[in-house]
């Protein structure tokens, strides 16, 4: 089949021809448009008050000074910076009905994306094993989950977010892009990009096949084998009291491991058709705009030091 003419101008000139991209957002009735904006305004605040309040309550409680609730500290960080990198500029696109980002700024902000989703991937991979060498060898979990090693574990999980990132995005400043360039979603992801690229993708589409391996399906089994053996200690206890204590400190975890690799999962692997667009940017809003405010309220309203350390700062 013959490319048309425009298409091979492009890549005759081998160059980043748009120079901006136009994305669409919501388009939606004025009333709904400003209910829309009211409500994600509202779930902002309270992701940055949330977090910065888990954050601010690790940090100055001791009774919380423990590995868990340092990692819980670390995924505030997280949920805040994802938060930031696409909420407000979602907020200023129903405002104008769509908005316009430059090339350099739609990459920066699929960059900081994409560093949230892959350490969030790899911190909460850590937080089961935490959980695993606390309830199923106690005896060994002061000197396993050292402070230093906790630091070290949450430095490699930023660390292998920022580079596999980069390695991405260096792939996808390679490519070339032609018109039209308007993208139907509400902040720059992969696949949109993917999409109105008029040169191969074969190397970006090889570089996430091989790194959904390391990225996503080694660390869900981690936490699949992990929990497995954690519930199969917890059964083993004879106390019933025992039992709901250790269960308690690993349903929160659960929950947000089950939200986040559910709506993480639907949107990246599940085969995608034309009428699945608007439901792949709703399900997209769930882990790039209510997860980080869902993961501090899961943990705070089911921590009871966390409440504890909380009533103490407030008397």
């Amino acid at each position: 089949m013959m490319m048309s003419s425009h298409v091979r101008n492009c890549l005759k000139n081998n160059q980043t021809t748009v120079s901006e991209f136009f994305l669409l957002g919501f388009q939606n009735s004025q009333h709904l448009t400003t209910f829309l904006f009211s409500l994600f305004l509202v779930v902002y605040w309270g992701t940055i008050c949330g977090n910065l309040l888990i954050i601010t309550l690790v940090s100055t409680s001791k009774n919380l000074h423990t590995p868990m609730y340092f990692f819980i500290s670390q995924l505030s960080i997280s949920d805040i910076l994802l938060a930031s990198d696409t909420v407000p500029y979602m907020l200023h696109m129903l405002l104008d009905n769509g908005g316009s980002i430059t090339f350099a700024d739609c990459i920066t902000q699929f960059y900081f994306f994409c560093v949230c989703e892959i350490f969030e991937c790899f911190l909460l991979t850590v937080m089961s094993y935490d959980r695993y060498v606390a309830i199923c060898n106690p005896l060994r979990y002061t000197t396993v989950m050292t402070s230093d090693r906790c630091v070290i574990l949450a430095a490699m999980c930023w660390m292998l977010g920022f580079s596999i990132t980069l390695m991405y995005c260096i792939t996808i400043s390679m490519l070339t892009f032609c018109g039209p360039n308007i993208i139907d979603h509400f902040f720059c992801d992969l696949v949109p990009l993917l999409e109105h690229s008029c040169s191969a993708t074969y190397i970006i589409e090889l570089e996430v096949f091989i790194m959904c391996f390391p990225i996503l399906f080694i660390p869900l089994t981690v936490i699949i084998i992990s929990y497995i053996n954690i519930i199969v200690t917890i059964l083993k206890f004879q106390s019933n009291v025992s039992k709901q204590k250790a269960f308690s400190t690993c349903s929160s975890h659960l929950i947000v491991v089950s939200i986040f690799f559910s709506t993480l999962l639907s949107v990246y692997l599940f085969p995608k058709g034309e009428q699945t667009l608007y439901f792949s940017k709703i399900i997209s809003l769930l882990y790039t705009v209510f997860t980080p405010l869902i993961n501090p309220i899961i943990y705070s309203l089911r921590n009871k030091d966390i409440k504890k350390s909380l009533k103490e700062i407030i008397k």
